[in-house]
């Protein structure tokens, strides 16, 4: 397929395709998948071998957020049955994150529900880096607080942590539908500043909300062009109680389509299978590793994922391995300009004039609101309850969408239940 042969060589040699053929991966059948994810699974190799980083969140604050980001349970007027928190302390936070790096999670990711944090809250995220590091070294801590103020990049910085997530979501032509308490401008903002403040940034979208194909290529071609290191593809988990509760739009094949497609326009990027992965992948998660390079293990923020060990199975059985903790996660060209950014404070990514797929080299540093970004906001809860019950699954035809199996987190951060790392 001519398609195919021309985006891997563009892929190996980190070349941004057309966005004509970025369509034309969405476009391509189901007779055309194995073909698709194997082209782009060269691509992955060139860039990752066979390595898959796992992540762990740990929902600091969950619920009763003022925005009203439509597909988020945490939501202003939300009426899903989540978890319902305030602030952990440091040291449950810790206890929290220390399960998932026992099960091998290389990054773990600290969120909070809200419009953005107030200094207040930046000082207390800042003692729980700290708790965190302190009892799992060499850990990365990723924060995900919502929009950023001046300044608040750089103090999470110095308190020691490594990442900062915001997602786009959706393009910016659409983004007004999804959300109106915030911009789309918002968010690219808050990616800059993680960027200026010599944070690796990490920004992604929420695939399945209705959009169409130009949306999805829009978002991703504004990805590449902020040059995130880690882009999360989330797959929108609707719940009940939120307006998108009845958005079921995607099956295995679009969902693969769509990380074939991410894949190829961000080579050389850590591409993150987030959010929703259980629900709309579900049998067909082994080949989504085939496009991907980094996964969340256990649990999201407001809804159950599968069992820990049954990712790490998954792992293996599909001829995988986990990255180690002494493993460099980006290709040295991007992780020798991070590493300089990092230490001077300067930023990697000169206010998105550099792109994924053509980092600068080495020396060349110069160049939402909502706050639950990192998992495709899906769920936590309030005091302990017993786990609610997995739906049982309904026979499904190929293509067909299924709407029966959302389950919300009542385990692991928030609860007295250990959770499923």
């Amino acid at each position: 397929m001519d398609l195919l042969n021309t985006l891997v060589d563009k892929g190996l040699r980190r070349e941004l395709p057309t966005r004509e053929e970025a369509l034309a991966v969405l476009a391509t059948s189901d007779d055309e998948l194995l073909d698709v994810v194997a082209a782009a699974g060269k691509v992955r190799r060139q860039w990752f071998g066979r390595r898959v980083k796992l992540n762990y969140l740990v929902n600091l604050k969950s619920g009763l957020c003022p925005e009203d980001c439509s597909y988020c349970s945490q939501r202003l007027g939300s009426k899903a049955e989540i978890l319902k928190y305030t602030w952990l302390k440091p040291e449950e936070a810790s206890q929290a994150a220390a399960a998932g790096v026992a099960g091998g999670a290389k990054r773990v990711c600290l969120v909070a529900s809200g419009r953005g944090p107030t200094d207040r809250d930046v000082d207390r995220v800042g003692k729980t880096i700290a708790a965190i590091k302190e009892q799992n070294e060499g850990v990365e801590v990723c924060a995900c607080l919502g929009l950023l103020s001046d300044g608040q990049a750089e103090r999470l910085r110095d308190a020691g942590a490594d990442a900062y997530n915001h997602n786009l979501n959706t393009s910016e032509a659409t983004y007004g539908q999804i959300t109106k308490t915030h911009t789309y401008a918002d968010r690219v903002d808050t990616v800059q500043k993680a960027h200026a403040a010599g944070l690796s940034a990490c920004s992604g979208l929420i695939a399945g909300m209705g959009e169409s194909d130009e949306d999805l290529v829009d978002v991703v071609y504004s990805l590449r062009e902020l040059d995130p290191d880690s882009v999360p593809v989330n797959f929108l988990i609707p719940f009940e109680g939120t307006p998108l509760a009845k958005e079921w739009n995607l099956t295995p094949q679009r969902a693969l389509r769509i990380l074939a497609m991410v894949r190829f326009v961000c080579p050389d990027v850590e591409v993150r299978l987030a959010g929703g992965r259980e629900v709309h992948l579900r049998t067909m998660q082994p080949l989504a590793l085939h496009l991907v390079n980094s996964i969340f293990l256990g649990d999201y923020l407001t809804s159950e994922g599968q069992a820990g060990q049954a990712d790490l199975d998954m792992i293996a059985d599909a001829g995988f391995e986990v990255e180690g903790a002494g493993t460099t996660t980006l290709p040295a060209h991007r992780a020798d300009v991070a590493e300089a950014a990092s230490a001077g404070g300067c930023g990697s990514h000169g206010g998105g004039a550099s792109v994924c797929g053509t980092a600068a080299p080495s020396g060349a540093a110069d160049e939402a609101g909502c706050g639950s970004a990192c998992g495709g906001c899906s769920g936590h809860g309030p005091a302990a309850q017993e786990p609610a019950p997995v739906p049982v699954a309904s026979q499904a035809g190929a293509g067909e969408v299924r709407s029966d199996l959302v389950a919300v987190r009542r385990r692991g951060a928030g609860t007295d239940l250990a959770p499923n790392a």
